[in-house]
């Protein structure tokens, strides 16, 4: 299975997606982390890696030269692959946890993230899940990554809200987005401080016609850990994205 976790900008998708991979590797889950997001920097740390993968541009000879390499003799040239063909210079590993990122933007007048949408959709359409394995998309912030057809390569679709109107708007945009491409979409509430605040968004969702399957509240733990940039730990965050991957799995 390989499920998208996108939203609006600063929401929390990093931090989902780390919590639910915590959870699927404590399920005994072959977990696939793929950071798509060429801006947030920190995912390897929220992850518990001291340092970011090289990045998959990177084997292509970047971005100038995506189309060319793409064609010659590399993983990402064969018809197919699986998380073990991906060299291990461009991935990080622990415990069944594997962590690959697309690419960043690093400097000045780099010129736009296309050939990184390219890459992404290009290395989701071909990459093969085995038994037991799962594969979690931190995508970038908006809904760009669908009009790069990112999405089409991917099972499902977990929209991540916040208490805010932008993030309500985003959500209604994307779940227009994802139904157009036939995918499963659902809503995880993020940064709820209060019952009512959470039963607010709640109706917002179902107004939308969005599904709501779980509820993330602030966690205090959360951010101290992105503070300091340490990896996360436990805590009720975590116990409620276990109830989410949990769900998750059920309906897929």
């Amino acid at each position: 299975m390989k499920i998208s976790v996108c939203g609006k900008g600063g929401s929390g998708k990093s931090t989902l997606v780390t919590l639910l991979a915590n959870e699927a590797q404590a399920r005994g889950l072959k977990v696939l982390v793929v950071d798509s997001d060429e801006s947030n920097p920190g995912l390897f740390r929220m992850l518990g890696f001291e340092e970011p993968p090289v990045p998959l541009m990177e084997m292509v000879g970047g971005k100038k030269s995506l189309k060319e390499k793409m064609s010659q003799p590399n993983v990402l040239a064969a018809e197919s692959f699986t998380v073990e063909d991906i060299p291990p210079l461009y991935k990080l590993a622990r415990d069944g946890l594997t962590l690959v990122a697309i690419g960043k933007i690093l400097q000045v007048l780099e010129g736009c993230a296309c050939p990184m949408g390219v890459l992404s959709r290009e290395f989701l359409k071909k990459l093969r899940l085995g038994e037991n394995e799962i594969a979690i998309v931190d995508m970038e912030a908006g809904v760009e990554h669908f009009g790069r057809g990112i999405d089409t390569s991917i099972d499902d679709v977990l929209l991540v809200v916040e208490p805010s109107l932008d993030s309500i708007t985003l959500a209604e945009k994307i779940r227009g987005l994802a139904r157009g491409i036939r995918k499963n979409i659902w809503a995880v509430l993020n940064k709820i401080s209060s019952e009512s605040l959470a039963l607010r968004l709640r109706e917002e969702m179902r107004k939308r016609e969005i599904e709501v399957i779980g509820v993330i509240p602030t966690d205090p733990a959360i951010s101290e850990a992105s503070l300091e940039g340490r990896a996360l730990g436990k805590g009720e965050a975590a116990l409620q994205a276990g109830k989410i991957l949990d769900s998750l799995l059920t309906k897929c």
